[in-house]
């Protein structure tokens, strides 16, 4: 409206689910693909005995519950036996890791760079006028999506990281809670249409996302 009515030049610009990078893996209120990665993470260390690597994760990104109106928090001090409680609360065992809901959602995702390199794309060489038809009396829906205009469903998600960081305990499903919206896949025609296309899938960037959490965890752990 504001374009419009004055002649400005503003596009919006709308993004699919982002991960990548400096992405939030607090298990509680993260984005569910760094989550299920975490998550994965801690219990193939688990299920290997590899306590020292279980320190190094909860040590950087301490793990709190609160039961009973107690908060519980364990960090890389705490007892083993309070960080297995503590973490078989969020479904991460030696065994096997529980995942809320069935697994069916169908989820698309984008490498959180490549949504940064089509922002600047746009920037660069879309005007206003390029996102609505030439001649259209009714202009709207003329923000543009950004995204890989591909999905997959959550439990294949899980089982790519499962591979990824070759966690060789069992994947659970949690069905007594829930999946959440089915399905949120982004139209991409627009963008395609005006020259920018991904190029990161989703297994590589999987691989670059659990390679950045291991190397963030090395890191800080000698900086300690």
């Amino acid at each position: 409206s504001f374009n419009l009515q004055y002649g400005t030049n503003y596009i919006a610009v709308m993004p699919t689910n982002l991960y990548g990078p400096n992405d939030n893996f607090h298990l509680e209120n993260s984005h569910v693909l760094p989550a299920m990665i975490r998550k994965i993470h801690l219990a193939k260390c688990l299920n290997e005995g590899d306590w020292e690597a279980v320190r190094k994760d909860i040590g950087l990104r301490p793990v709190s519950v609160v039961c009973d109106g107690v908060k519980r928090v364990v960090d890389a001090a705490s007892a083993e036996a309070d960080i297995l409680d503590v973490l078989a609360h969020y479904g991460i065992t030696p065994e096997a890791v529980t995942l809320w809901g069935t697994g069916k959602p169908l989820r698309e995702f984008l490498w959180s760079e490549e949504m940064a390199d089509a922002s600047v794309h746009v920037l660069l060489n879309v005007d206003f006028k390029d996102t609505y038809a030439p001649g259209e009396r009714d202009i709207r829906n003329c923000h543009i999506n950004v995204g890989t205009g591909k999905e997959l469903t959550i439990r294949e998600v899980a089982e790519k990281i499962m591979a990824e960081i070759g966690f060789k305990g069992e994947l659970r499903w949690d069905a007594s809670k829930p999946d959440g919206t089915m399905r949120k896949l982004t139209d991409v025609t627009k963008l395609h249409r005006l020259g920018w296309h991904h190029t990161v899938e989703i297994d590589e960037g999987v691989h670059r996302l659990y390679e950045w959490y291991l190397k963030g965890i090395c890191i800080n752990h000698q900086g300690h």
